[in-house]
């Protein structure tokens, strides 16, 4: 494709599109980094200096929080005011003394309330609301689960401040205008019946007033949210309670960062500046369009347009220039090229200039004379060549067939000795095989041997265990031999106790019946006879005490007696099953014995057998032996003969490559004539 008499693919077009392209390039990003740096600078500035506008408005609204704070210290540490908490919720205590406490505690909520008028008023309430007091102006209580919620979290706080978000209708959802609240629990800890509930409403009003100089851009708005971007005042209070659309996360909290950008429901670019309260976890944010701040930059965009369309310009002309003094030059030079390519060598250039494209033009005049001269002298080099190149052929066609013979021959003589080699290797290693076989059988033979040392300790440890038990065993018969005689003693003893037992039964008898004829005598004599009475009494009732004692014994003795009898039962049955033991183990101890005797000659039949393979080994190492000597010198006559056998074949291939280069040689001296009759030498 050409535009007039120029082609876009010269390199003059090429230079002049690379240079059009840089300077737009180069102007273009001046000017919109420029623009967007201004922008930066603006909003950083702008961003910093409404830090510091929201900064000292968060300190005045912690200086405002920090005050209620402190009143509401004041009344917590109050005597007067904690006794007469007591006296209102004492039962006990008559109409007069409380209704002096209610007009005292009425007086001093009045009096803070009328002396701040950012207060909506002052509330001293159970969390029931069976009892509240509260200062003039403010509005009635209702229960509501907001409340209930909220004194929920001011009890949780432990007697510590805790601010509430804004309402628009106040604490009770009873008021006219919003209202924040700062509640706090007058603990009592003699008294707990005489806690209240402080609640000290502020007018939202007066957050208004602090921030009403803060101003934010030209149509900014201010904003105090919570942790959870609830609003808590807003310019327009009908957005109190509602969600804010900026909120700010962990990160953007922990960041150095005052300013940043977010976009609004509108799709609004916001410069937000923000400010974290020290008193209450609630943020103090800034925010206005971005706008409003870059406006100023915007005037940039004009400039750098201009500024483009100058470099335009300034670019096309300078692109013009160096195609008609650089392309049309080169465009000439290329057509004289393109001659010489087909063969013209009597093609020469006019240059006059003595820059670059002039020396050019006399290099290319000097570089086609010198061709031309090369050429008639290679013409003359590729008769000769040809002539060389035929002589060359013959001979190595000669050599390479005598080069074939003699590699022919070595060829089968490398075969013969390679495989002679091959068997002398398997015969190596068919002696290897034997020798591992011999190692496995004396490795066996070897753990046969301490299998048997093991077997013969064990043998000998049964054998010991055997007799200690057979011991043993001859010990407990005769200890149940001792049992069953002093069974016996045992039996005849208790005989000989109920034999003492039986007068004495009969003497209790005896006892009980003169214990009742005293009894009766003493009757018969009347007064006199009345300390024989309590002797006889206490007489009757030892001898019941004692026949007690004695029915006691006997049932033991009896009991004992049944025992022995099933002891003495037991050991009789027992008695046999000993002896049968007895003998049992004696016979193991006999054949424990003879396993002994058994593996003693095993012993001695294996360490036969393991002499017998010793030698065996030592045979099999003298003919390992003998076949590697013979694969040695197999393995160095076969590596001889593999060496001439490849000189041979490295002759043969050097010839057969020498026929090849000569007639390539012959082909390329009528391909160099052919070529050369292409190019147009001037005779003249």
């Amino acid at each position: 494709m050409k535009w007039g008499r120029i082609q876009f693919k010269s390199v003059g077009m090429k230079i002049f599109i690379i240079l059009f392209a840089t300077v737009v390039l180069v102007s273009t990003v001046l000017g919109v980094s420029s623009y967007l740096m201004s922008k930066e600078i603006i909003r950083g500035q702008v961003g910093l200096a409404s830090s510091q506008a929201i900064e000292q408005a968060a300190d005045k609204l912690d200086f405002l929080f920090t005050e209620y704070e402190s009143i509401s210290r004041q009344l917590a540490v109050d005597q007067t005011l904690k006794a007469d908490l007591e006296l209102v919720t004492n039962s006990s205590i008559d109409i007069v003394k409380r209704t002096e406490a209610e007009t005292r505690i009425k007086s001093k909520l009045d009096a803070m309330k009328g002396s701040d008028s950012r207060l909506f008023g002052i509330r001293l309430t159970k969390k029931d609301l069976s009892k509240a007091y509260s200062s003039g102006g403010s509005s009635g209580t209702q229960n509501t689960e907001y409340a209930q919620a909220a004194f929920d979290k001011i009890e949780a706080a432990g007697g510590k401040p805790l601010w509430l978000p804004t309402m628009k209708k106040g604490f009770f959802d009873s008021t006219n205008e919003p209202t924040l609240t700062m509640g706090r629990l007058l603990q009592n800890l003699k008294n707990p019946n005489g806690e209240f509930y402080l609640l000290i409403e502020v007018k939202d009003k007066s957050i208004t007033d602090i921030l009403s100089n803060l101003k934010i851009g030209k149509a900014g708005e201010v904003r105090v949210i919570t942790n959870d971007s609830t609003i808590v005042h807003a310019t327009d209070s009908s957005l109190i309670e509602s969600q804010s659309f900026i909120g700010l996360d962990a990160a953007q909290l922990e960041s150095d960062d005052v300013s940043f950008l977010t976009t609004d429901d509108a799709g609004v670019t916001q410069l937000v500046v923000y400010r974290q309260l020290k008193t209450v976890d609630w943020r103090v944010i800034g925010y206005a369009p971005e706008s409003d701040f870059v406006s100023a930059a915007d005037k940039l965009l004009y400039v750098t347009a201009g500024v483009l369309l100058l470099a335009v310009i300034v670019a096309l002309l300078i692109g013009i220039y160096l195609v008609r003094v650089i392309g049309k030059p080169l465009e000439k030079l290329c057509n004289l090229m393109e001659e010489g390519e087909k063969g013209n060598l009597n093609v020469r250039t006019r240059f006059k200039g003595h820059d670059e494209i002039g020396r050019l033009g006399h290099s290319f005049n000097r570089m086609m004379e010198q061709i031309s001269a090369l050429v008639e002298r290679t013409n003359l080099s590729a008769e000769e060549l040809l002539n060389t190149a035929e002589n060359l052929s013959m001979a190595s066609k000669d050599t390479s067939r005598n080069a074939g013979e003699i590699a022919a021959a070595t060829s089968e003589i490398a075969m013969g000795a390679t495989s002679l080699a091959e068997e002398a290797d398997k015969g190596v290693d068919i002696a290897d095989q034997i020798g591992h076989q011999m190692e496995n059988v004396m490795n066996l033979n070897s753990a046969m041997d301490k299998s048997v040392e093991k077997v013969i300790g064990v043998s000998q440890q049964g054998k010991e265990y055997m007799a200690s038990l057979v011991e043993k065993t001859e010990a407990v018969s005769r200890m149940t031999g001792l049992i069953e005689e002093n069974s016996g003693k045992l039996s005849r003893s208790t005989f000989s106790i109920r034999n003492i037992l039986a007068p004495m039964v009969e003497m209790t008898k005896q006892t009980n019946i003169l214990s009742l004829n005293a009894s009766i005598e003493a009757s018969r004599a009347g007064a006199a006879g009345k300390g024989f009475v309590v002797i006889a009494e206490e007489i009757r009732n030892l001898a019941v005490q004692s026949n007690n004692s004695i029915q006691t014994v006997s049932t033991i003795t009896e009991e004992i007696q049944e025992a022995i009898e099933n002891t003495v039962n037991v050991l009789t049955t027992i008695t046999p099953m000993f002896d049968e033991q007895l003998v049992s183990v004696k016979q193991a101890l006999q054949i424990f014995q003879n396993v002994m005797s058994e593996m003693e000659s095993f012993v001695g039949d294996i360490q036969s057998s393991s002499a017998s393979v010793h030698e065996l080994n030592n045979s099999q190492s003298v003919l390992r032996d003998f076949f590697a000597n013979v694969s040695a010198v197999v393995e160095e006559t076969n590596a001889s003969t593999q060496e001439v056998a490849s000189m041979s074949s490295e002759q043969y291939k050097v010839s057969e490559e020498l026929v090849q280069l000569s007639n390539r040689l012959e082909v390329l001296s009528e391909t160099l004539r052919e070529s050369l009759s292409v190019f147009i030498v001037d005779k003249e």
